[in-house]
C-alpha cells in the first residue's frame, strides 16, 4: 500500500496533467462547415411549399414547416368587403373551382368577390383529391398558423393598384395579430411588392419594418439607388441577373443603414440554387425549399 504522501503526490500530478490538456478545438472541417452554414443564403418556401401543397393555403405553410423551412412567402389581396385573403392571381380560375360555383363571374378579379363568397370555393382539389375542401385563408388566419408553427413571413402585396389603401389594412391586421412587436419586426417579417408606391407607403407608415422591392428585370444603377432609400432588399427573377448584380446591390446601404440585400425568386433546381448561392445572394425562394436546402448542403 502506498503511503499517504505518495498518494497525495499522485493525485496532484494527475490533476496537473488534466489541467494541461487543451480544451477541444473545432477541426478545420467543422469550422469551415459552420462558416458555410452562417453564409448560406436563407431558403424561403414560395407560397408556402407550393411544389407539394396548394399554394398560399394553410396546408402549404404546414408542409413547409414539416420540411424544416422557417421562412415562407405569400401573396395578399383584398375582397370587395375588405377582408385580406391569400391569392396570387388576378382572378380565381387557376387555383379554385370558381368556374363551377360562380360560372358567370369566373373571370372577375379577386376584389369583386366578398369574403363569404370566397369561403365557398375549393382551393385545393386542383392539386389532388387529398387537398379537397382546402379553403382560401385570410391573412389573420395565416398569421395565427405561422405563429403556431414558429415560422417567419415574406408578405407580398399583390397588385396594390387594384386595392387602394390596402397597405393600411395590412398594417391593421399585423398590429391586431401582434406582428408589429419588436420580435416579429426585427426577425420574422418582411413586406414587399412589385408596386413601388406600396413599398414606399409601408416604409412611411411603419419605418421600422423591413421592406423589399420585387423586380422582373435587372434595374439600372439609378433605380437601385432609389430603391435603397425606402427598401432593405431588391428581389429579382433569378433568371434575369447574375453575380455582378448581387455585388451592385451589396455596394449600397438600404433604408435601415445596412447593406442592401437581394433574395432572388423562384429557384426550383439544385443547379440554380447553387448558382444563386455562388453569387453571394442573401436568400432565395423556392417551390421546393427542401431541395434548395439540400443543394446547399
Amino acid at each position: 500500500m502506498r503511503s499517504r504522501t505518495a498518494a497525495a503526490t499522485a493525485v496532484a500530478l494527475s490533476t496537473a496533467a488534466f489541467l494541461l490538456v487543451p480544451a477541444a478545438v473545432p477541426t478545420a472541417t467543422a469550422t469551415a462547415a459552420a462558416a458555410a452554414a452562417e453564409n448560406r443564403p436563407r431558403i424561403s418556401g414560395h407560397r408556402g411549399a407550393a411544389g407539394y401543397a396548394p399554394e398560399n393555403t394553410l396546408p402549404s405553410f404546414d408542409k413547409a414547416d414539416a420540411l424544416g423551412i422557417d421562412w415562407v412567402e405569400t401573396d395578399v389581396q383584398r375582397t370587395r368587403d375588405g377582408e385580406l385573403v391569400l391569392l396570387h392571381d388576378r382572378d380565381l380560375r387557376r387555383t379554385t373551382n370558381v368556374e363551377s360555383v360562380f360560372p358567370s363571374r369566373a373571370d372577375r378579379p379577386v376584389g369583386d368577390f366578398t369574403a363569404a363568397e370566397l369561403a365557398r370555393l375549393d382551393a385545393g382539389s386542383w392539386m389532388g383529391a387529398r387537398f379537397a375542401g382546402t379553403r382560401i385563408p385570410t391573412l389573420g388566419q395565416t398569421l395565427d398558423r405561422l405563429d403556431r408553427n414558429g415560422q417567419s413571413l415574406l408578405l407580398e402585396i399583390k397588385q396594390p393598384d387594384l386595392h387602394p389603401g390596402i397597405e393600411g389594412d395590412i398594417l391593421d391586421v399585423l398590429a391586431r395579430k401582434g406582428w408589429l412587436d419588436g420580435s416579429h419586426v426585427d426577425h420574422r417579417l418582411t413586406v414587399m411588392s412589385f408596386g413601388t408606391n406600396a413599398v414606399r407607403t409601408i416604409h412611411r407608415k411603419r419605418p421600422e419594418l423591413k421592406t423589399s422591392v420585387l423586380v422582373t428585370a435587372r434595374p439600372s444603377a439609378s433605380a437601385l439607388r432609389g430603391y435603397a432609400a425606402y427598401a432593405d432588399q431588391v428581389n429579382p427573377d433569378y433568371r434575369q441577373v447574375s453575380g455582378d448584380f448581387v455585388a451592385a446591390v451589396h455596394a449600397l446601404k438600404g433604408a435601415h443603414g445596412k447593406p442592401l440585400e437581394t433574395v432572388p425568386w423562384v429557384v426550383n433546381t439544385a443547379s440554380a440554387a447553387r448558382e444563386v448561392a455562388g453569387w453571394g445572394a442573401d436568400g432565395m425562394t423556392s417551390d421546393l425549399p427542401d431541395m434548395a436546402a439540400r443543394a446547399l448542403g
